[in-house]
């Protein structure tokens, strides 16, 4: 599945389903909080804002479920 910025999605997380949108999308390796989150042109890394608050998460597009808007 192809996933854009902009991108309505949800995933499960320790707290239960949580959506968000994505503000972008890494196709190269990425350093966030102090842990590297492999990523690729082929797997990329989404980096999503949290529609309940101001947390970001990243993921690769298998854990996320897109969202009609």
């Amino acid at each position: 599945m192809k996933l854009e910025v902009g991108d309505h999605v949800t995933w499960n997380s320790e707290a239960g389903h949580v959506s968000g949108t994505i503000t972008k999308v890494h196709t190269s390796d990425v350093d966030y909080k102090g842990y590297v989150h492999h990523a690729s042109p082929d797997e990329p890394q989404y980096e999503i804002k949290s529609d309940r608050s101001e947390h970001v998460a990243l993921h690769k597009g298998g854990a996320l479920k897109k969202l009609a808007r």
